[in-house]
């Protein structure tokens, strides 16, 4: 069947289906607006969504009902990651790359180069295409306009790994070389985009308690801050509310100071036993969850990296390694968009940071490797940005940090440096971190305290903060944030 005969099918179906929508089931709408949405034509999904929403004689509980209004509201997200048109890439990338033709360009649009789906009859790409092209195909980095010069950072990271695994082995300890920073978030709601005189709720992350993050001290908010999450809590925030105010934008601020350690654990897989499936500890983070889906693809990925290797550490390390060899980085789409995160990295060979760790996590737990998330921000000086990474456990080690970002970082795009230094790096991270962390996160898809009236922005991650007025959500288009970081101490031989 062709594509247009799919397409008049599949809206017949649709429509036939509007028309019975007091009798039809919830996933039925559910199924057929997402089915109207995979052809384009999102109106039509919406038409479908909205109907059945306002239909009065239906009988949705109020839970199918704020499903319906959840696939209603995705139709809108998917739409503004989808931004770009074909003449907007083509000269994003004309105006970044020498040398490019349309004819190169029209081989690399059939090559199917660039993330992109029919919005109503419009072809569009996602906005990152053109930082994505050169991840997915780092050779076209020598064509830059404006040349990359990344070797000064990955010789550093590879000092600063060497410098953590000297100290754990003078120390004798896992957790070494710790830092106090002053840091903070500022997350600012644009003017009007509540009406003046509305409450908007914020949800901010900031440091939960670890063994190597400690030290939390609130110095500052915008506002009183009315609601503080236990030290332990898996996604730890702090909650505050603010009056919008006409023509003026809305400011929710938080400044704390934490300690964190670096992390180096000297793994020996002769060590390592069996962990026990039964404790309480490690039990949840072997189970399926979501975005962590144990499909036929993924068992049968994981067993031809492992083939007979029986050692817990030694198959995590394999399939960190398979990882950090065979995906590549890119800018991904909202979470909140994708139904299977981990099966969409591992089908198309890329993902960010978010989407690499729980690709590995999926890997581990198919394989009875506790594993579990671990996010929020890497404060690199001059690079601070969003971060996911993950743990394992191994017996009689504990939670040990791996991230496989880093690896692949290293493995992939570290150019300047030697393959055996690149390995190093990549090594390291197998049970190690670096200093460069916020936490806030020991788990993804997790509950805010207290709990949203609305749908998330990212209902897997929390790293930009969360924010509502009323009933309803305020997406991310609606207001930006900033990460701040100042380091306050760095170790010495007193300090340590």
């Amino acid at each position: 069947m062709n594509c247009c005969r799919m397409k008049t099918v599949f809206i017949a179906w649709a429509l036939a289906l509007f028309a019975l929508t007091v009798r039809a089931e919830v996933q039925e709408v559910i199924t057929a607006a997402n089915r109207l949405a995979d052809v384009g034509d999102f109106k039509q999904a919406a038409t479908l969504l909205v109907s059945a929403l306002q239909n009065s004689g239906a009988t949705f509980s109020e839970a199918e009902r704020n499903q319906l209004a959840f696939q209603f509201d995705l139709l809108t997200r998917i739409k503004k990651d989808y931004s770009m048109s074909e003449k907007e890439l083509y000269e994003a990338i004309d105006k970044s790359l020498t040398g490019l033709t349309k004819d190169e360009f029209g081989r690399w649009l059939r090559e199917d180069r660039f993330d992109s789906r029919v919005l109503n009859g419009v072809r569009s790409y996602v906005g990152t295409s053109l930082s994505n092209l050169y991840f997915r195909h780092p050779e076209l980095n020598a064509r830059r306009r404006v040349p990359k010069d990344d070797s000064a950072n990955q010789r550093a990271m590879l000092n600063n790994c060497r410098m953590i695994k000297a100290a754990a082995v003078s120390e004798n300890n896992h957790y070494v070389l710790p830092h106090r920073y002053k840091a903070g978030i500022t997350v600012k709601v644009e003017e009007n985009a509540v009406p003046s005189g509305e409450m908007i709720r914020a949800w901010l992350p900031i440091p939960r308690r670890y063994p190597f993050q400690r030290g939390f001290k609130m110095l500052s908010s915008s506002s009183r801050v009315k609601y503080l999450a236990d030290e332990k809590s898996p996604i730890r925030s702090a909650y505050l509310e603010q009056v919008a105010r006409l023509d003026k934008p809305t400011e929710f601020q938080v400044s704390f100071e934490y300690i964190i350690h670096c992390v180096a654990f000297p793994l020996q897989a002769a060590r390592v036993k069996p962990a026990n499936p039964e404790d309480p500890v490690i039990k949840p983070f072997l189970a399926e969850a979501p975005h962590v889906v144990f499909t036929d693809k993924i068992r049968e990925l994981a067993g031809q990296i492992l083939g007979e290797e029986t050692n817990s550490m030694l198959q995590a390390q394999a399939l960190y390694n398979w990882v950090t060899d065979h995906i590549k980085y890119s800018y991904a789409r909202e979470y909140s968009t994708l139904t299977n995160i981990s099966d969409y990295c591992m089908s198309n060979g890329y993902g960010d940071c978010g989407q690499e760790a729980l690709l590995f996590i999926t890997l581990c737990r198919s394989q009875g490797i506790p594993a579990r998330w671990q996010s929020g921000w890497h404060l690199v000086p001059g690079k601070l940005t969003i971060h996911d990474w993950t743990e394992i456990y191994l017996a009689p080690y504990g939670w040990v940090p791996v991230d496989p970002w880093a690896g692949i970082y290293a493995m992939r795009y570290c150019t300047s440096l030697k393959p055996e230094e690149r390995r190093e790096i990549r090594d390291f991270y197998f049970g190690g971190l670096d200093q460069y962390r916020m936490i806030a996160n020991g788990d993804h898809n997790q509950q805010l305290q207290p709990p949203k009236n609305s749908f998330r922005s990212d209902d897997v991650d929390f790293q930009r903060g969360e924010l509502e007025s009323g009933d309803g959500n305020i997406y991310f288009d609606k207001y930006s944030y900033k990460l701040d970081a100042e380091l306050l101490n760095a170790p010495t031989a007193q300090t340590r």
